[in-house]
């Protein structure tokens, strides 16, 4: 199973909140899930406000071992702006959706803007 990684589910890991840090962790250890670079940038950016910038470069830095960062083609950028124009979501969390739709995978998070029964990607909730 491919498995795409929200910034969400990133940042609950870094934080230690349970259930997410477990299953993260778990998952980081058998295998490299992707995640967008959109979806990096945007835990950069929450890093950088709490911890400043070495420590958010820092962090990424080393994500970037562990999981597959993907860097947005054109394809999907429209695929992104689609979900977000379906759906009320931030653009960076449609960039995780789109990706998911992408490769087919399944896209771990709890952020509920991400959380949809109707919708084209597979999502598994973090939160319990």
């Amino acid at each position: 199973m491919t498995v795409v990684l929200d910034s969400w589910a990133i940042l609950r890991f870094l934080e230690g909140h349970s259930p997410a840090v477990e299953e993260v962790e778990q998952l980081l250890d058998s295998e490299r899930p992707l995640m967008s670079w959109i979806n990096l940038g945007e835990v950069h950016c929450v890093l950088r406000r709490l911890h400043g910038e070495d420590a958010a470069t820092e962090t990424v830095r080393d994500l970037r071992d562990v999981v597959e960062a993907r860097l947005p083609d054109e394809r999907l950028v429209l695929e992104a702006a689609r979900i977000k124009a379906d759906h009320p979501m931030a653009f960076a969390d449609a960039f995780a959706a789109a990706l998911t739709v992408a490769t087919d995978a399944t896209l771990w998070t709890g952020d509920p803007e991400l959380l949809l029964p109707a919708s084209r990607w597979r999502w598994r909730d973090l939160r319990i």
